[in-house]
């Protein structure tokens, strides 16, 4: 999060930060109020164009206001949940915009303006407080969910609180509770007449946010779903993923988990005050548990439009888009802005020994884990940092020689292990998900290149819809299963430094379940760096905090990285309306329609 001293305006930020987005990040925005245009708009970068190799990083590919036909996803597992205040998967916040609309959202259009935050059920961005502890939004008069009943500051309020009870929606972040007045609020499962005094309804159409101290990106955390509203009367819990009421242009029409849902129009959505998002297809339909060469068969087939992971395509794919020029222009190279990561747990035995997590970092082939996710064109550059090149703040550094000696360096390893008290090496278990090839290979990478110095590694796949809730991101059950190391990949809520590293490994985030510091790192240092970084008397002086953090958990020796990635995206050609979004880092699902 670019945090500030509260003098500097919004414009200055959103410059900043077109500025540093030179290569389009995945999750995050520059603050703007400019008013969006409609998704075949020509603003400036974002000229139409017919079909081309990359063309959808930079213009939108075969534009069209027709309407009619279905639009069909894939997905390889399941989401999280299709719940907005309970999911931490970018394609579902990309995909849940179709229908829940929150306070702020991001500008639909190609290029580093889509980045660009701007109002969704807000009329514009939020005011803040002279003292920056009270943040203010108007919502817009006359919005109706899908069965009609008036949207009110109300039901934005009681979405947010339904966040803080993580034992009934265990995903998503957990900046409420960080930032907010009152932490200990238990939520309304708990507590069905307890009040969220932090957030504020002075009216029907007004919502105040209380802080505990300023937060001056605040539009960015009320840009995440959890602010889509949600009526109290609806709301059935860990069930309401099956039939959320819709706050978009449509609403689901059944929802089999495990297999398939359907949306059709929402007949009470006003395309004039939801400009970011377009009701084109006459019905939206994605399977869900599709083997993910499968997918990408009938992608090449013309029989499935998007791959709603939005990750790329697989080996076979990749390498027939790539020597097919007739394939290759309807495909796009896209920067996604995600790291390819190894969580080294910092509790589990014997890895809770720095040493151990280190000989880990020597002893990785990351030449090996490049081309696991798909080589350096369309999987990405070996990282050797936590955070990408394209986040703000980011500085290069390799203090595992990453760059230097990329197929690992056994020596170092087997020192370290050493110096660990395991000089002939251990055991340990690594989770990973199980529907995703790439990370399937990446994991087998790994299990080979550590067995050289006598680390043996246990695999263990997972199915990615319950990855973050039941497995890698329940601290238990990776204590349980003595899973040392547990696969991720992770783009920023928003692209600086806070945005990126917050949620991965702040000491605040560990939580029973929907855990993502699966690290479980809590390190004094990091935390108060953390800390400091909401004090920074400059943007200068803020800036230069994430790269210590980034160093500080290298120094830990906490998170391996493998990837800054890239993903090779296959649009059907039947699919109007196509552009990669900058903050998703894959294509725009508010937007799309398909030809007939």
């Amino acid at each position: 999060m670019r945090l500030m001293r509260r003098s500097r305006t919004l414009a200055v930020a959103a410059g900043a930060a077109v500025a540093a987005l030179a290569l389009a990040a995945c999750g995050g925005g520059a603050a703007s109020s400019g008013a969006a245009s409609g998704p075949t708009s020509s603003s400036a970068g974002s000229t139409s164009s017919s079909a081309a190799y990359d063309a959808g990083n930079t213009t939108i590919v075969n534009p069209s206001t027709a309407k009619g036909g279905t639009l069909t996803f894939a997905d390889s597992s399941t989401p999280d949940s299709f719940d907005p205040g309970n999911t931490y998967y970018a394609w579902v916040w990309n995909f849940s915009r179709l229908y829940a609309t929150p306070l702020v959202t991001y500008k639909s259009v190609p290029g580093t303006a889509g980045t660009q935050l701007v109002p969704g059920l807000a009329t514009g961005l939020g005011t803040v407080s002279d003292n920056g502890l009270v943040w203010t939004y108007h919502i817009k008069q006359g919005l109706k969910f899908s069965n009609g009943e008036a949207i009110t500051a109300a039901d934005v309020k009681y979405a947010v609180e339904r966040t803080y009870d993580k034992t009934v929606l265990p995903n998503g972040p957990t900046y409420y509770q960080v930032l907010l007045a009152d932490p200990k609020y238990p939520g309304p499962y708990k507590d069905p007449k307890g009040n969220l005094t932090s957030v504020t309804v002075p009216n029907a159409y007004t919502i105040q946010f209380h802080l505990v101290a300023p937060f001056p990106d605040f539009n960015y955390v009320v840009a995440i779903p959890q602010t889509a509203p949600v009526p109290p009367d609806k709301d059935t819990g860990a069930n309401y993923q099956l039939n959320p009421i819709s706050s978009g242009p449509y609403m689901f029409q059944s929802y089999q988990p495990n297999k398939q849902a359907v949306l059709v129009d929402n007949p009470n959505w006003v395309p004039s005050e939801d400009p970011q998002a377009a009701q084109l297809a006459s019905k939206v339909v994605i399977n869900l548990n599709v083997n993910a060469n499968t997918i990408d068969s009938e992608l090449i087939a013309g029989t499935l439009d998007i791959d709603a992971a939005g990750t790329g395509v697989q080996a076979a794919a990749r390498a027939r888009i790539l020597s097919t020029p007739s394939l290759m222009k309807d495909s796009d190279d896209a920067l996604s802005g995600f790291l390819w990561y190894t969580y080294i747990n910092t509790v589990v035995a014997p890895l809770n020994n720095v040493h151990c997590r280190e000989a880990v970092e020597y002893a990785a082939n990351k030449t090996e884990l490049q081309t696991a996710f798909g080589g350096p064109v369309a999987g990405g550059a070996i990282a050797s940092t936590v955070m990408p090149p394209n986040i703000n703040g980011y500085k290069s550094f390799d203090d595992y020689d990453a760059l230097t000696q990329p197929a690992g360096d056994d020596t170092a390893a087997k020192a370290q292990l050493a110096a660990c008290g395991h000089p002939s090496g251990f055991t340990t278990g690594m989770a990973y998900r199980s529907d995703r090839p790439k990370e399937v290979q990446a994991a087998q990478a790994l299990q080979a290149s550590l067995a050289k110095v006598g680390i043996t590694l246990q695999l263990h796949g997972y199915p990615s819809g319950t990855y973050f809730t039941d497995f890698a991101g329940s601290p238990n059950f990776v204590h349980q299963h003595d899973l040392g190391l547990d696969a991720g990949g992770w783009a920023a809520d928003w692209p600086d430094g806070y945005g990126f590293l917050d949620e991965i490994s702040n000491g605040n985030t560990i939580v029973p379940a929907g855990n993502t510091n699966i690290e479980e790192l809590n390190d004094p240092v990091v935390n108060n760096l953390f800390t400091s970084s909401t004090k920074a008397a400059s943007t200068s002086a803020e800036l230069a905090i994430w790269p210590q953090i980034d160093k500080e958990i290298m120094k830990d020796a906490a998170i391996l990285p493998e990837v800054y990635a890239k993903s090779l995206l296959y649009r059907n050609p039947a699919v109007t309306n196509v552009y990669v979004q900058s903050y998703y880092g894959m294509y725009n699902y508010a937007v799309l329609g398909v030809s007939s």
